[in-house]
């Protein structure tokens, strides 16, 4: 083996062993938000029987940013005081207690993958080029430690020749687990390395001071996974102490835009709207650091491998799948049900799996609700929703591609809808109407305004592409149903649409005009359409006027 490399970087400092502080001194030389409260959480663990801990979350949520600080405080061949004395951390009773006291052994599981298959190499060589590359440190760095023993073995003789534990930091440790979903001999492989060190009587106790390790989707349910099923999981249905360092809270938001003069409901706007455990508004940290850089508000989520799955899930033959998706991206909140999602990608035997898994990469967010039951007693464990403009955007632009019959066939009525309103064809929109709620994808309780405002909502579903929504929008004397304002420079006029329950669609736009709804589309500048909408319960039918306003 080659260890020439290893050597230039000194016998102190490695790549996988003791890789330093670097990494975490090179985040404070940007913009950072304090989350150092989370290495308490993990000191708490050291050496007690909760010292392992696995945390999943989506991609872009931070988690490489909090491997590479927790590997800064560990790191016993560095001084890490000048990074973190001014951080939060430093008020913790444990700080000086373990602050660079172990060895690290830190694995970004993903380069090992990644650089397996740039190669055209196999992954099931995977654990063995971690195994190799360990144990080639640990020889460069200690040479009286032997390379020709096993790795375990020589893990253990590092700890006892220098009485310091190992903390093992692993990032993305379930990349190989998604990459060889259909190659069980390279995920036993894996598996196998991983039980070497974590399941292992003779090792685990004597070696570890602690883990943490991250992924993307929870530990399988099945038992497979059990090389790692003694680690304390915390996820985005349960994250528990763990629900501030999710991503960024609203206080850490707000500070970051008053001190960088960006503006925050915008922020807000576009990359809050996730609920973690009991924390109601977390936001995307990657997606905020980026506006705050830039100033643009807008999606980042197409930077990430992740908004290409989304298509896959979307197009799913799971019955009703296609409802919720089309209520969701007109606002909608659907009841969701997550307890028999087996946590992996493959598995999926109801859409309530898939949309607990949509909530794992972040497509969704989750509420849970206390001991609430849907219509046949069965318990509904909580609901999700789209959490901000950002994801819907994400959502809208897949929404066109989508080949599921069932969604191509709302937005072609809906499309058809759209052209309608601005022809002032007022039959036509009636009927359209009247055929959204006469289909599966109105609400069971068809009875109030609310209801009606939904089935609106959904009706022009194919306008969120070109049109920004804004509901309940306080407007000269009181308060327009929904307004639709162009996105971007076009022909498309403006629509301001009231509501009416056994009233007039003519009543309806006597009220927008008497009380100046327009008023609040004043800087908009182009035609306004102004849609009256009816429901009579007696007839069971929907009444439309259509007027134009400039």
């Amino acid at each position: 083996m080659q260890r020439s490399f290893r050597e230039a970087k000194g016998k102190n400092m490695g790549v996988y062993l003791n890789p330093g502080n670097d990494g975490f001194k090179r985040i404070l030389n940007g913009e950072y938000v304090d989350k150092t409260g989370l290495i308490e959480l993990v000191n708490k663990t050291i050496d007690t029987a909760d010292s392992l801990t696995c945390i999943s979350r989506p991609r872009r949520f931070g988690k490489s940013y909090a491997a590479q600080m927790l590997c800064a405080y560990y790191d016993n061949t560095c001084d890490s005081h000048v990074l973190f004395d001014g951080l939060k951390i430093a008020e913790s009773d444990t700080y000086e207690r373990y602050i660079n006291k172990y060895h690290v052994i830190y694995l970004d599981i993903t380069s090992f993958t990644s650089e397996s298959k740039r190669k055209g190499e196999p992954l099931q060589e995977v654990p063995q080029k971690i195994y190799n590359a360990l144990s080639v440190e640990i020889s460069a760095m200690y040479p009286k430690i032997g390379y020709d023993m096993e790795l375990s073995d020589m893990i253990i003789e590092l700890v006892e020749a220098t009485d310091r534990k190992v903390v093992f930091i692993i990032d993305e440790w379930d990349s190989m687990i998604r990459e060889t979903a259909q190659d069980q001999e390279a995920q036993e492989r894996y598996l196998n390395l991983l039980r070497s060190w974590f399941k292992n009587g003779n090792f685990t106790p004597k070696v570890i001071a602690a883990a943490y390790i991250t992924g993307i989707l929870p530990i399988k349910k099945d038992g497979t996974q059990s090389a790692i099923s003694d680690f304390c999981e915390y996820t985005m249905l349960e994250p528990q102490g763990f629900r501030d360092y999710v991503g960024f809270t609203e206080n850490e938001v707000l500070n970051k835009c008053r001190e960088l003069g960006r503006s925050f409901e915008s922020m807000k706007n576009w990359y809050d709207g996730y609920t973690v455990g009991d924390a109601e508004s977390v936001y995307n940290p990657y997606s905020v650091m980026l506006a705050l850089k830039t100033g643009k508000y807008k999606s980042y989520w197409k930077k990430t491998s992740a908004a290409e799955t989304l298509m896959t899930y979307i197009d799913m033959d799971q019955e009703g799948l296609q409802d919720d998706i089309a209520r969701m991206i007109a606002g909608e909140s659907i009841e969701v049900s997550t307890d028999l999602f087996q946590n992996d990608v493959e598995t999926f035997n109801s859409k309530d799996d898939v949309l607990t898994l949509l909530i794992h990469l972040g497509y969704l967010t989750y509420e849970e609700i206390a001991d609430s039951y849907d219509g046949d007693g069965s318990k509904v464990a909580g609901i999700v929703k789209i959490p901000n403009e950002e994801v819907r955007t994400e959502f809208e632009i897949i929404l066109r591609k989508a080949k599921h019959k069932a969604l191509v066939s709302l937005i072609r009525r809906s499309d058809k809808l759209l052209q309608d309103t601005i022809a002032g064809n007022n039959e036509a929109v009636a009927e359209a109407i009247q055929r959204v709620h006469d289909s599966e994808y109105a609400p069971t309780f068809y009875n109030d305004e609310q209801s009606l405002r939904y089935v609106v909502k959904l009706a022009y579903l194919s306008c969120v592409d070109q049109y920004s929504k804004i509901e309940e929008m306080p407007s000269g004397r009181g308060i327009a149903d929904v307004v639709f304002v162009p996105k971007r420079r076009s022909s498309l006029p403006a629509m301001i649409v009231e509501l009416k329950w056994d009233k007039t669609s003519e009543g309806a736009i006597s009220q927008v005009k008497t009380k100046k709804y327009p008023e609040a589309l004043s800087q908009y500048g182009g035609e306004i359409v102004l849609v009256g909408i009816n429901y009579d319960t007696v007839s069971k039918g929907h009444s439309c006027t259509i007027e134009f306003y400039k």
